[in-house]
């Protein structure tokens, strides 16, 4: 980690110090005057409650039963069209290809399912091949086009463009594959663009289809794509608990939740704050549920990686708060929820802050967001979605020499979906107050950037390498990424505010679904580095 020069302090505010220390002095949290927010707190006293409820409980316990969270699986329909010719004297009488009798589609069928099985066990999301369907009559088309599935994956051997067209459905997602070696050779390796994509004409004219959508010899190719899709169905239509409403960042925001309800078919539900108070009144009154998250705080507080420099009972009652968050969205039948008002009404409620149990939540498979900002949040549902890894919602800062600095209170530590990175259990930086994570992020790991525009008519994106952890006075989770593109063009083209970023590089994913609904993307990484 890079150390800030003021070694041994994580707040160099004028107003306020906190010590680095793993066994800090009590903290006072209602000393901080320079934030309106905390003005008129009462004394903190969940401390002596817990300990009478804990003393209470006796051997009460407390094992909700959850629910599931489960990704949605992507169901696919393969189908080979073909046809076969008859020989006729002096006249051209079969059309390309290698697909010429009964025996040929038999095998050929054969030959995609066990490829498509070996697709299947290297997905890494929820994925379902449907048996290949052998599709040379236009009402085995029609019959095929009726099923249930959300990809038409169409292995073009032959057969006429009507086919291709009855096999096209309204509202479900197209691909194509086609043999050019070993072979044996597709017809529509040869006509797919000017005959079908263009109708014989320079325009592109079928609906449905993009000349991305057609993919030849390699199914890597495939394979990536159908995740984006897998992201796309696992975001669309997604409902969100937005406690103390849905909102924008700034001015360019306040049609954020419009945008997100239209575009992207989100169901965002309000859960106003008052009831909010209400259930985590309940769960401190609940001595078996006090006691399951005092034992679940200090076990955290044990782990490897992990030091406490603010009071434990912040840390506490961030896990009591955890709880709450997974009732609300057990009850609302969703594993997704943001936060509004979240630097100022949360704290007196839940006498900590939601930076540590959105962390928590994040590692484990939720989707939680700060500050219920709607500019941004459809982008941290797809990138999870694609992904199928915790993201950081973050603040950017502006780029300069091909670096930028990206910081929150909220980062998850599972970021690999595997091990829990290190991380220091600090206080929210503009409160100075609660309990939020310092995640020490892997150096040297790729990572994927999105910067959502407020319209969400074209977003950008780049991928990046983590450099360092910095310790500035900033929210708590820093790091600086070298930027896989030009950083004066990242300034120029920077939209909106909040950026969001997962390990690895999902650019390729990205873009092609946002493609599916409308939006446009820019890659900055695809540009060169002036």
């Amino acid at each position: 980690m890079n150390s800030h020069p003021h070694p041994g302090s994580c707040c160099h505010c004028p107003h306020h110090r906190t010590p680095l220390a793993k066994e800090p002095p009590a903290i006072d949290p209602f000393s901080v005057k320079r934030r309106d927010f905390l003005t008129g707190f009462s004394a903190l006293t969940v401390g002596g409650f817990m300990l009478a409820s804990a003393k209470t409980a006796a051997a009460a316990e407390y094992a909700p039963q959850r629910r599931p969270i489960v990704r949605q699986t992507l169901k696919v329909q393969p189908v080979l069209t073909y046809e076969i010719p008859h020989r006729r004297e002096a006249t051209s009488w079969r059309s390309w290809g290698g697909i010429q009798t009964e025996e040929d589609a038999l095998k050929e069928r054969d030959w995609i399912a066990a490829e498509l099985e070996k697709l299947k066990q290297q997905a890494g999301f929820p994925l379902e091949f449907l048996p290949v369907a052998l599709i040379k009559t236009g009402q085995e088309a029609t019959a095929a086009a009726k099923g249930d599935f959300d990809v038409m994956l169409i292995y073009g051997a032959g057969g006429s463009g009507k086919l291709l067209e009855t096999l096209t459905v309204p509202g479900k997602s197209n691909l194509m594959f086609l043999r050019h070696s070993p072979g044996p050779a597709y017809l529509w390796y040869e006509i797919v663009s000017p005959r079908f994509l263009r109708k014989t004409v320079d325009d592109y004219g079928q609906p449905g289809w993009t000349p991305q959508d057609v993919v030849v010899d390699e199914h890597a190719e495939i394979l990536w794509r159908l995740r984006a899709l897998g992201g796309l169905k696992n975001t669309l239509g997604k409902r969100m608990v937005c406690i103390g409403g849905a909102g924008g960042w700034g001015e360019g925001g306040q049609q954020a939740p419009a945008i997100a309800k239209q575009l992207w078919k989100m169901e965002l539900v309000d859960y106003p704050y008052q009831e909010l108070a209400t259930r985590i009144k309940a769960a401190r009154a609940n001595a078996a549920l006090v006691n399951a998250c005092n034992d679940q705080a200090a076990a955290f507080l044990k782990e490897a990686g992990i030091s406490l420099h603010t009071t434990r009972q912040f840390v506490h009652n961030a896990f009591v708060l955890t709880e709450v968050f997974k009732d609300v969205m057990d009850e609302l039948q969703t594993d997704a929820m943001t936060i509004n008002s979240c630097m100022g009404t949360i704290m007196p409620m839940s006498e900590t802050t939601a930076c540590l149990p959105l962390s928590l939540l994040n590692d484990a498979g939720y989707q939680v967001y700060c500050e219920s900002d709607f500019v941004v949040i459809p982008s941290g549902v797809l990138l999870h979605a694609i992904s199928g890894l915790p993201v950081f919602l973050n603040d950017p800062t502006y780029p300069h020499d091909n670096v930028v600095t990206l910081a929150h209170c909220t980062a998850p530590r599972k970021m690999d979906g595997r091990t829990c990175e290190p991380a220091k259990i600090l206080t929210h930086f503009e409160s100075d107050y609660g309990a939020a994570p310092k995640v020490e992020m892997k150096i040297g790991q790729v990572c994927t950037n999105l910067v959502p525009d407020f319209a969400s008519k074209k977003w950008l994106g780049f991928a990046g390498t983590i450099e360092a952890n910095p310790f500035l006075e900033i929210c708590r989770s820093q790091i600086d990424v070298r930027i896989h593109g030009d950083s004066e063009l990242l300034m120029e083209q920077m939209k909106g505010f909040h950026w969001m970023m997962a390990y690895g590089d999902y650019l390729r994913e990205c873009n092609y679904a946002l493609k599916k609904v409308g939006v446009g993307f820019f890659n900055l990484s695809a540009k060169k580095p002036a």
